[in-house]
């Protein structure tokens, strides 16, 4: 059945008024089961788990990934299947109120990855779980009270088009009609991909293959596949060096890991070929300039048999046969890409990303001031006190109380916690307000959130009022990037609700059940994955900041935060005076970049902001989303013109639930695998 809706001559021409008129009258599915308790249970636990792979992928790559579409499928699966022995199936309004609480639920690990474990690694110390736990559910819930009065102009009134939620409204509407074979073709699909990702990282996990065969079968000895399938060739014959350095101590390897293959699936060749240019430009070229000029150091660590025998040079003044005769004794000197990361790239790294984030924010000025313009105009024909969808429609009253009260238990939050002046947390609320509004407008147009972007705006304001406290310029900043990426988000997961007439109270409350399954699911493991090896008078970044976990959006806040300091205190001497002239040149460079980006209408082939992330993602992260990016864009090209073809209906019709099934099962299972290591095993 084709969704009912609007012209673009009726939008421009009818008050809102008449428009949620005609919605109340042709669209809205009074009576239609939506917020049922199957709904919500359904919800809640497929959004718990879909939060994890988020956790897992944010750690990894910095962001998060919506869940929506994902979530649709499955649970439209598990019913069809459950019909065969009596259940009854979902209605259409109750697989859209589930997927509202899985996605509410996937969003709520951006702020474990980003500001709060930027904190944690500045102040050197664990927060409380419980002071986690509700900050994150205080500032999501302000992100409801946020957006639902944005969602009477930007859905209702202008019908703007929130691009992801449009693409899952049709989902929808696509399985509860005629052609609802294509929803179970992909929920397959997506189930083996699934499996068979999850089944090659089960094979890869060193923990997993141990507690198999040595607890389980009793051996003496385990096996297990590395998943950087180079690491065979490295202990046995000469590895590569660039400058003297060995390769893998650049961190370049090709890794078997099928979650940054899925993900590169979903983000696309250009961004992928401009994370995977950025990489080179750094591990491959600057990175050992740098070591062969002394501006980055060695470590001094601990190393095996095997290394030795591949990289004897490490090994200061002792040979091989003592290697042989005392491995327990052996320390060696060697590179990391973290290393390299931490102790230089960072700077330029994430200079090029701010700078190039700013650019493209400000150089529109028209989206950012139309984001305004509903709260100055009214549009002719528009009355007051004629409102036709005032009984589904959550009351503005809740926001107008709401806010203020919500706001200040946040604002007390971070002044009681983490020591931020009250009228610092006090300012932070009207630019909420402001921040929200282009973060909504931007996300209606593009499907984009420009979080990153944001984020840098509170940063250096605040820093810049107190650049000799971090808490100043990390919280405030969290409490604005939060809510308004919270709220622009919840939009996006209204729109398909409007598009098939769902009551959009019950989506408020199940997008409030959604943000208590995410925090649920997600805060406890963040600290069960990431900060379990932590003792006290350790060093919290070592243990965050791993080979596996790069962490790279909190190193871009603790970085961002580190540069505020530098340019407001005085704390320049923190930086290298080497990479004081690759902050520099990167900020130039993010510049000239950005405005080409602009000035060519995004036909110029090289983002500064991608080039920024292959920096500081690991190097086998960022190349294997390349290798998944250039896959799934040379299937599109070979077969796009194929229709009918099983290549077809796989890799462009069913591209993103098989790219979804790639990062689920290699999550999942790669969360296991550190969750045996922990509890099993004490490592």
């Amino acid at each position: 059945m084709a969704i009912k809706q609007l012209t673009a001559e009726q939008v421009a021409t009818m008050s809102r008024v008449e428009k949620d008129r005609y919605w109340l009258e042709n669209v809205y599915r009074k009576g239609m089961p939506q917020l049922t308790l199957r709904a919500a249970v359904t919800g809640f636990f497929l959004g718990g788990i879909l939060s994890l792979t988020n956790l897992y992928v944010g750690a990894k790559t910095g962001w998060t990934l919506g869940v929506g579409i994902t979530s649709v499928i499955l649970a439209f699966a598990m019913f069809k299947a459950l019909t065969q022995v009596g259940f009854r199936d979902m209605t259409i309004l109750e697989s859209n109120c589930m997927q509202s609480v899985a996605t509410a639920a996937g969003y709520m690990t951006g702020p474990l990855v980003s500001g709060i474990a930027a904190y944690m690694m500045i102040e050197n110390r664990l927060l409380p779980f419980w002071q986690v736990f509700f900050l994150q559910v205080v500032l999501s819930v302000l992100g409801v009270l946020v957006a639902f009065p944005m969602k009477r102009r930007f859905i209702n009134d202008e019908q703007q088009p929130f691009p992801e939620g449009q693409a899952c409204g049709v989902v929808l509407d696509t399985l509860y009609t005629a052609e609802a074979n294509v929803g179970l073709f992909k929920a397959k699909a997506l189930a083996i991909t699934a499996g068979s990702a999850g089944l090659l990282k089960f094979i890869t996990g060193e923990s997993l293959m141990r507690l198999v065969q040595v607890k389980a079968l009793g051996l003496k000895k385990f096996w297990y596949l590395p998943e950087s399938i180079d690491e065979i060739a490295y202990r046995w014959l000469v590895t590569p060096r660039i400058t003297g350095v060995p390769i893998d101590q650049l961190g370049l390897s090709l890794s078997l890991d099928m979650a940054m293959f899925g993900a590169g699936g979903l983000m696309g060749i250009r961004a992928a070929t401009s994370m995977f240019l950025g990489m080179l430009l750094n591990y491959v070229l600057i990175a050992p300039i740098m070591i062969a000029a002394g501006e980055i150091p060695p470590v001094p660590t601990k190393v095996d048999f095997f290394y030795c025998v591949s990289h004897p040079e490490a090994l200061q003044g002792v040979d091989f046969f003592y290697c042989v005769s005392h491995p327990e004794a052996l320390q060696g000197v060697i590179y990391s890409a973290r290393q390299i990361l931490t102790r230089w790239s960072l700077w330029w790294g994430v200079t090029i990303m701010v700078v190039a984030s700013l650019v493209a924010l400000f150089a529109k000025p028209k989206m950012i001031l139309s984001a305004f313009d509903g709260l100055r105009r009214k549009k002719p024909g528009a009355v007051v006190e004629d409102d036709p969808v005032a009984h589904i429609e959550l009351p503005l009253s809740w926001s107008l109380i709401g806010v203020p009260i919500v706001g200040l238990i946040g604002v007390w939050m971070i002044h009681d916690w983490f020591g931020v002046a009250w009228g610092y947390g006090l300012l932070a609320i009207p630019l909420i307000i402001a921040l929200t509004m282009i973060a909504a407008n931007s996300t209606a147009l593009t499907g984009i959130t420009p979080t990153g972007s944001l984020s840098k705006i509170p940063q250096f304001l605040f820093g810049s009022m107190n650049p000799q406290h971090p808490a100043t310029n990390l919280m405030p900043a969290l409490m604005c990037t939060e809510v308004a990426s919270n709220a622009s988000n919840l939009l996006m997961d209204i729109k398909p609700g409007y598009m098939l007439g769902a009551n959009p109270r019950q989506q408020a409350a199940g997008h409030l059940i959604g943000i208590v399954a995410g925090t649920l699911a997600s805060t406890p493991l963040f600290y069960l994955l990431f900060l379990s090896g932590y003792t006290d008078g350790g060093n919290v970044q070592e243990v965050m900041v791993t080979k596996e976990f790069g962490f790279p959006s909190a190193l871009q806040w603790k970085g961002v935060s580190e540069l505020v300091q530098a340019v407001f205190a005085g704390g320049g001497s923190a930086i290298p005076s080497s990479a004081v002239y690759a902050v520099m040149i990167a900020a130039v460079a993010g510049l000239a970049f950005e405005g080409l980006r602009i000035g060519t209408k995004n036909r110029f082939p090289i983002s500064a902001i991608g080039l920024g992330l292959g920096v500081v993602l690991p190097p086998d992260s960022t190349l294997a989303m390349f290798a998944g990016a250039a896959f799934f864009w040379w299937m599109r090209r070979r077969h796009a013109q194929r229709t009918g073809t099983l290549a077809h209906r796989l890799f462009i019709e069913t591209h993103e639930p098989i790219c979804a099934g790639l990062i689920a099962g290699a999550a999942l299972i790669g969360i296991a695998d550190v969750l045996v290591k922990v509890f099993v095993f004490g490592k």
